[in-house]
C-alpha cells in the first residue's frame, strides 16, 4: 500500500464511498440514513480513513455516560488485512479515552474470526453471547469489553 492513511471526522461528501463499501462488507448493511444521522450526533465518534484519495474504511462509536460503545467498523476489501481495521479502531478508542470515556463495548459476529482477534489484541475480552443478534441469518454476536481505558494503550 502506498501513500499515508489519513482519519477524518464523517462528512456528508464521504457517504457515497461508505455507502458502497458498507454493502461490500455487511450482510446487514446500514442504510444511508443510519449514517446521516451521525453526521450531526452530538455523542458520537466517527472517523473515515482515507488513502490518497480514496474511503478505503471507517469506525464510529456513541459516548454514553462514561463508556464508548463501537457500533461500526468496515473496511473495504480491497485493503483488509492491512492493518487498516486495527488503527481505525485505534483512533476512535483514544479520542473516546481523551474525551473520558473508561471503557469501550461491541458486538461482534461470532463466526468473525478475524474481527475477534482484533479486538482480542486491542484487550477486549468476551462477557456474554446475544443469541440470533443479527438480522440477516440470525447468528450470534459477542459482546465484548475493554475496560480501564484509562489506562489503556494501544499495544
Amino acid at each position: 500500500m502506498s501513500g499515508t492513511l489519513r482519519f477524518e471526522p464523517l462528512h456528508e461528501s464521504h457517504l457515497p464511498e461508505i455507502l458502497e463499501i458498507e454493502i461490500r462488507v455487511n450482510a446487514a448493511p446500514w442504510s444511508e440514513r443510519s449514517f446521516r444521522n451521525e453526521l450531526g450526533h452530538h455523542d458520537a465518534i466517527f472517523r473515515v480513513a482515507r488513502l490518497q484519495d480514496a474511503v478505503v474504511g471507517y469506525a464510529g462509536l456513541w459516548k454514553i455516560v462514561d463508556e464508548a460503545h463501537i457500533t461500526t467498523v468496515a473496511v473495504h476489501p480491497d485493503h483488509q488485512r492491512h492493518g487498516f481495521g486495527r488503527r481505525l479502531v485505534v483512533e476512535i478508542l483514544e479520542l473516546a479515552k481523551d474525551d473520558g470515556m473508561i471503557c469501550a463495548t461491541l458486538e461482534v459476529r461470532a463466526g468473525n474470526e478475524p474481527a475477534i482477534r482484533l479486538y482480542e489484541s486491542l484487550g477486549f475480552r468476551t462477557a456474554a453471547v446475544r443469541k440470533g443478534y443479527y438480522p440477516d441469518n440470525r447468528e450470534d454476536a459477542l459482546v465484548m469489553w475493554l475496560h480501564n481505558m484509562d489506562r489503556w494503550s494501544a499495544p
